[in-house]
């Protein structure tokens, strides 16, 4: 199977650094033009410039997913240089943690207009292109914490639980003009968070001692890598996807429902460490 997405014309957001990064530089190596955006235009820039040594054409900018104008000129300049846009990543966004006793609506809220309206502003912007070309991919980059809750991190929770159902009832709703629109479920993909995770132990404790805690629940036994993930986005932006819409594929190494145990692992876990 050769995947060949030549003069696509890409947009993948918050492709800075780690599963962004690695999407908009598959997206290149498979002949792609791709606009690429990120908060920081110091980042922007440099991915722009690593890009650009794979990619045919290459477009950087510095856009808030808050700013509903940005987004739309963001958008704009794509479809004007390229005469449209073939498929949209919607990869940024932020975990957040948090519980009822710690968290304000207002947090939530915040966090929902990175994450969920993030998201939603970025694909109705692109959207009447799609229509007018009668040819689009909308691919979603979610976590599994919204399709099996964990008991901890509400916001993270509550607003990927919303992006994975933006993603269904956009799946469904434009099929009918070619556009279709999936979800990608992320697992333990490690982008570098392992390590903070990991050094936040404090002393004392091995790196194998934890990583075996924490894999406990991937029946696979490793953390993803973000070219795990790219693999898949490929794939759905390809003709070999045309008949799939609406779906929701989980990227966690068999794990499911046995995310919501850790919380529980971690916190035993540390006790058993300064019980040392």
């Amino acid at each position: 199977m050769h995947i060949d997405l030549s003069n696509k014309r890409v947009i993948v957001t918050g492709a800075s650094r780690g599963i962004g990064k690695a999407i908009a530089m598959a997206f290149a190596a498979e002949g792609a033009r791709v606009a690429i955006c990120a908060r920081t235009q110091s980042a922007v820039s440099e991915a722009g410039e690593e890009l650009a040594l794979k990619a045919s054409e290459v477009i950087a900018r510095p856009v808030d997913v808050t700013d509903t104008e940005a987004v739309n000129a963001f958008v704009a300049e794509v479809a004007e240089r390229w005469g449209g846009v073939d498929v949209l990543v919607n990869n940024a966004g932020q975990g957040k943690g948090g519980n009822l006793d710690t968290l304000s609506p207002e947090d939530i809220l915040e966090h929902a207009n990175i994450l969920q309206m993030g998201h939603f502003r970025f694909t109705k912007a692109v959207v009447p292109h799609m229509r007018a070309q009668r040819w689009g991919r909308i691919i979603e980059i979610n976590a599994l914490a919204g399709v099996f809750p964990t008991p901890e991190g509400i916001p993270s929770v509550v607003n990927r639980a919303s992006c994975h159902a933006l993603s269904k009832s956009l799946g469904m709703n434009l099929a009918k003009d070619n556009i279709l629109v999936n979800s990608l479920n992320m697992g333990w993909v490690d982008t570098g968070q392992w390590d903070r995770h990991y050094k936040e132990m404090g002393p004392g404790v091995t790196r194998e001692e934890f990583d075996a805690m924490a894999l406990k629940p991937v029946p696979i036994g490793r953390f993803g890598k973000p070219e795990d993930v790219a693999g898949m986005a490929l794939f759905l932006a390809s003709e070999y996807a045309s008949f799939i819409s609406a779906a929701s594929i989980d990227i966690a190494g068999g794990m499911q429902g046995q995310i919501a145990y850790y919380p529980t692992l971690k916190r035993d876990f540390s006790e058993s460490v300064k019980s040392r």
